[in-house]
């Protein structure tokens, strides 16, 4: 027995009723029908206004079809139990696809319990006609549930039991939601009218959940009650013949990414994509999650696969292969070393210097992987430029390093304001320009990354030659610092590079203030003798940033004398500021 459809106002996309064996379902469609279909399926306790933010962002392009679940918003909510399991929510998601696309497979893409009804859909003989692909965000087919802790239980490592243990404590709520009456009650009386409040507090987002939303909740309880006891403890898993993508947000309060793990056993054709955000990602991060589902759509339909779909391919996330770097200043030294350290393990570098010929000539080295951009890091807006051309071209990078500077030598106060405005604009606003835009870039993009700022041992070695150099790289090392706690939050993670005496081309373009011309060539040509005797090479360096990113390591010495001064500044700071006066 059903109840009676709930009205709502006829108003935004356009709306129709579906009937599925007595349940009527409210379907809401925007775009051209001629377009492909993407099929949107929400779960609990949402209604079809979860998808707001990425219909907005789809309906350009596509046929943008969302519904109400049965029991919740404007479609009918049957009173028995039975009636929730997900085998009849899967015939619910058939009979819409086939109003609203009776001629062409559909796209769907489902959230939480919609994702957990949409794998029943998926898995079913008529799945391989009528659904085109399918995308998969923080919801898990229950049946593969259950093999995969039956799996890790009767294989008790360490590692498997705290996978389980890890899931458990995340799924705390199922077990309340089986107690007989008091959810409901709860959602009706208690938890409904605060779930705005909970999102934010829970998800830092905002959003005005549906008027319904207590009655709604009621009867979602349903879905558990009806599934997850029978499913868990007697799953039959089988096969999904279509494409699927399973997002995976990293901040996930209740589904685990260890959930996908075994998935390759029943799906064929699978991506895993990771997004750096919290469970609810359609209200959070609807612009990311546009990106991601545009990039399997449009290569399910035939477009060559992204970067970050070769990544997300299941077998195929290995080091730096498909990712996409950023060099500055790598036509020489430090940056030409990384470069080329990258691109062995796997990677596409982007090889940017001021210098294009440079820059060139190190993409030769590279071959088709490299892709070298002539840009001057001191210019905020060339800066910008080169960020959304690269972004345009080759999609938001995995990788920065901003390695590009200069060096600046002699007394204080021999040192003008314009060596000073130099040496500033290129060693630190050059930095900040490349974290700024790129960073910007990243967070937009949702997959996380990472920002490798060129530093130097003289940030934290005082000496009485290097003034203007050394209180650049040391802005460099304290704004490193900084950005890294603020680029957390979208997973982007921050390194800064501390080199000492490494044999570069910069002593022979270093300035020397307080000389003439002839003085300046001459200390050039004594730093760069010394450098050399040094014989500590860039590409050891270039080995360590890679390190750096793998582990993501905060703050890296690179040279041994590098480290004894970072131990000498933390330990014996007057000591270091006595030598100081001495050497330089």
């Amino acid at each position: 027995m059903v109840s009676e459809p709930r009205p709502l106002p006829a108003t935004g996309p356009r709306r129709r009723t579906v009937d599925n064996d007595g349940v009527e379902l409210a379907v809401f469609s925007e775009g051209d029908p001629s377009s492909p279909t993407i099929l949107l399926v929400h779960g609990f306790p949402d209604t079809h206004r979860l998808w707001d933010g990425l219909a907005e962002r789809l309906v350009g392009d596509y046929h943008v079809v969302r519904y109400d679940v049965r029991g919740a918003g404007a479609s009918t909510a049957p009173r028995k139990t039975a009636a929730y399991r997900t085998e009849l929510l899967a015939e619910d998601l058939f009979a819409v696809a086939d109003a609203v696309s009776p001629n062409r497979p559909v796209h769907v893409v489902a959230h939480d319990w919609g994702s957990i009804q949409a794998w029943a859909a998926v898995t079913a003989p008529r799945a391989r006609a009528r659904i085109a692909s399918f995308t998969s965000v923080s919801g898990p087919n229950l049946d593969h549930v259950g093999q995969w802790v039956r799996r890790r239980v009767t294989r008790p490592t360490p590692a498997n039991l705290r996978q389980v243990v890890a899931q458990l404590t995340h799924s705390w709520y199922i077990a309340l939601f089986h107690i007989p009456v008091l959810p409901g009650l709860a959602w009706r009386t208690v938890v409904g009218p605060r779930w705005g409040h909970l999102l934010r507090r829970m998800e830092g987002v905002e959003a005005t959940p549906a008027p319904t939303i207590g009655t709604d909740a009621a009867n979602g309880v349903r879905l558990y009650r009806a599934n997850m006891l029978s499913r868990r403890s007697r799953p039959a898993p089988s096969p999904a013949e279509v494409p699927v993508q399973v997002v995976l947000p990293t901040r996930d309060r209740f589904v685990t990414a260890a959930l996908a793990e075994d998935l390759e056993r029943w799906i064929p054709r699978l991506w895993r994509r990771r997004l750096v955000a919290g469970h609810w990602v359609p209200l959070s991060h609807p612009e990311a999650l546009a990106r991601v589902v545009e990039d399997f759509v449009e290569h399910v339909s035939g477009a060559p696969m992204t970067r970050s779909l070769q990544r997300a391919r299941a077998g195929r996330d290995e080091g730096f292969t498909n990712r996409l770097v950023v060099v500055t200043g790598a036509g020489k030294g430090i940056g030409r070393a990384t470069a080329l350290a990258f691109a062995a393990r796997g990677a596409e570098v982007v090889v940017a210097d001021i210098d294009i010929e440079a820059a060139r000539r190190t993409a030769a080295e590279i071959g088709p992987a490299a892709y070298p951009y002539p840009v001057d890091v001191s210019d905020a807006d060339a800066v910008r430029a080169f960020a959304e051309d690269i972004t345009d071209q080759h999609g938001a990078p995995d990788i920065v390093v901003n390695n590009a500077g200069i060096g600046m030598a002699g007394p204080f106060l021999a040192t003008t304001a314009q060596d000073w405005r130099r040496v500033t604009d290129v060693n630190l606003l050059g930095v900040v320009n490349g974290c700024r835009e790129f960073g910007a870039l990243m967070a937009e993009a949702g997959e996380g990354g990472h920002i490798v700022n060129i530093s130097s041992a003289a940030a934290y070695t005082p000496s009485r030659s290097l003034s203007a150099y050394a209180a650049s790289k040391a802005a460099v090392l304290a704004l490193s610092d900084c950005v890294r706690a603020e680029f957390a939050d979208h997973g982007i993670g921050v390194t800064a590079i501390c080199p000492g005496v490494v044999a570069t081309d910069i002593t022979n373009t270093t300035t020397f203030t307080g000389t003439d011309d002839l003085g300046q060539q001459r200390k050039r040509q004594q730093a760069t003798k010394a450098y050399a005797r040094r014989g500590f090479t860039p590409d050891r360096v270039a080995e360590e940033i890679a390190r750096a990113v793998e582990r993501g390591t905060p703050v890296v010495a690179v040279t041994p004398e590098a480290k004894l001064a970072r131990a000498g500044a933390r330990f014996f700071p007057g000591l270091m500021r006595r030598v100081a006066r001495v050497l330089g």
